[in-house]
């Protein structure tokens, strides 16, 4: 999963390593037209996309698209690299999808990476006779959390030993493994971890500490190191995500794989919640939501369908402007009982922006569920304007998106 599946989970999905001719063509019907899921009118006529600047970029490739392209730019589904399902990717492009996450494990290197990226990016939508490229993601921190490996890419070490580094030893070591990313056709890391796992609960943390995935056990030192890996990663031209805000350090449960995690200690002014504003003063251009319950902040939602959580401690105290991306919302069973399309109009209608399934095939539910609130509800429409043109932004940024 995206972002806390634990190492035996995730390697039950590996298979054969595939040369960079097979994975090309493993992309060869994928080349189908996209079906529209529904049409509309390229030129919204909501009230709210009016209050967008209509210079932008951004605001001209939302008036060209459609409504299924639209709602597509809101999810990221999942492509195996190591063996890519040509179904599932179809299916992806068929509904207009407009990032894709990297999952499993593959040692291909980046040659043979790049060559399935362009594949995929090959056939992303256009909207006013340009090309809307894909975001492309993947889970690169180090340690047992790494997905790419092979030729060309570094093996990275776990983020507690990253966190015994100074911070510039740090920013020009990730400006490195960025680089690597970047050469293999990926446009975002889902990566830094900032969660604070107290040093008294460590390894019994199952989704952090249990794999060393935290900079440290106290704020003071997973703030300066989860900036440091931030901007090593803009130095080199790819989208970094602090995760999981806000914070999985003090929970016993992994949301992957257990229902009703539940986070008793935490409040907004908690010092493990300021790794979160610092990444943001930093420009985090990316943070990704965790889908466990805040007893103290929020407790009648989890975070991820929580707008106290999105929108009033994120957006509004914090004051991030970036894309707010979901943890897993498709096979972890933290979200198990709810339908996959409440999962994604929960999500949307609580402030997130990109909704990330790593099972693509609930994707036409949760798009038909988005679509169906959007016709219901005028202000739920505007939030979908906004979160389109948030995802718009960071692909200009990420040199995904010109208008010339």
């Amino acid at each position: 999963m995206a972002s806390h599946r634990s190492p035996t989970h995730r390697a039950a999905g590996k298979r054969p390593v595939l040369l960079a001719s097979s994975l090309a063509l493993a992309l060869a019907a994928v080349g189908v037209v996209g079906v529209e899921v529904s049409q509309a009118a390229p030129v919204s006529t909501s009230a709210g996309s009016a209050k967008f600047a209509a210079a932008t970029c951004a605001d001209r490739t939302f008036r060209a698209m459609t409504v299924s392209q639209r709602v597509g730019q809101l999810f990221m589904g999942s492509v195996t690299p190591s063996a890519p399902d040509s179904k599932r990717i179809q299916l992806m492009r068929q509904y207009h999808v407009g990032s894709v996450f990297l999952a499993g494990r593959s040692k291909a290197g980046t040659q043979a990476t790049k060559t399935l990226v362009d594949g995929l990016q090959a056939n992303a939508d256009s909207a006013a006779g340009r090309r809307v490229g894909l975001l492309v993601s993947t889970d690169q921190e180090g340690g047992q959390v790494q997905v790419l490996s092979g030729p060309g890419f570094s093996t990275i070490p776990s983020a507690l030993t990253q966190g015994s580094w100074t911070t510039d030893k740090l920013r020009g070591e990730a400006a490195v493994w960025a680089k690597e990313l970047k050469s293999a056709g990926v446009n975002l890391n889902l990566a830094p971890v900032a969660d604070v796992v107290p040093a008294s609960l460590g390894t019994a943390n199952a989704p952090i500490g249990r794999y060393d995935r935290e900079f440290g056990h106290t704020a003071a030192t997973v703030a300066p190191h989860s900036d440091a890996f931030l901007a090593g990663s803009a130095q080199s031209g790819v989208l970094a995500t602090l995760k999981h805000f806000p914070g999985l350090g003090s929970v016993v449960g992994n949301t992957d794989t257990t229902a009703d995690v539940v986070d008793t200690v935490t409040t907004s002014k908690s010092s493990s919640v300021t790794t979160f504003k610092s990444g943001v003063e930093a420009g985090a251009p990316v943070v990704m939501i965790s889908s466990a319950t805040y007893s103290r902040i929020d407790p009648k939602n989890r975070a991820a369908f929580s707008s106290t959580v999105i929108q009033t401690l994120l957006r509004k105290e914090m004051g991030f402007k970036g894309v707010v991306v979901s943890d897993d919302l498709g096979n972890a069973v933290a979200v198990k009982t709810v339908s996959p399309g409440d999962r994604a109009v929960k999500f949307l209608s609580a402030g997130g922006d990109l909704v990330l399934t790593v099972e693509p095939n609930l994707i036409p539910a949760m798009t038909t569920a988005v679509q169906t609130r959007m016709t219901r509800s005028e202000s739920f429409r505007w939030q979908v304007e906004q979160s389109v043109h948030r995802v718009l932004n960071a692909k200009q940024k990420a040199g995904l998106l010109s208008c010339g």
